[in-house]
């Protein structure tokens, strides 16, 4: 019955992910998600690509110390199968910023706020 709702209370954090940390993407410092023209998405989740696994595991740290966690979901349920090619390589630079509903426009401030810190940006 809330799908709607949800889903716009997403795609707005979403929106401000993107929105903040452009300027990080502008500079080469981050990949940011890429949506084809032509596509939608849900906004079940936003991320961002680090240089390397080294940039990614200090900024993680530096995530954790400022109150950020990683989804323990994703720690639990994470897995690979099958000939690895790309995979590794690409998810070891990969991270997933804090994304739900109800999470609110100062959090997401506060988040993308932080990795522009690491960035010093």
């Amino acid at each position: 019955e809330a799908a709607e709702l949800i889903n716009a209370d997403r795609m707005g954090s979403w929106n401000r992910y993107y929105e903040m940390l452009s300027t990080l993407a502008d500079a080469g410092c981050i990949e940011l998600p890429f949506v084809p023209d032509g596509c939608e998405h849900n906004a079940h989740m936003f991320w961002i690509k680090a240089a390397d696994l080294e940039e990614r595991t200090r900024l993680i740290a530096f995530l954790k110390e400022q109150g950020i966690h990683t989804a323990p979901a994703g720690q639990k349920f994470g897995r690979f199968n099958g000939e690895d090619r790309y995979t590794t390589k690409e998810s070891e630079r990969l991270l997933r910023l804090p994304m739900y509903y109800g999470l609110k426009e100062e959090q997401v401030q506060y988040i993308a706020g932080k990795v522009r810190e690491f960035y010093g940006k």
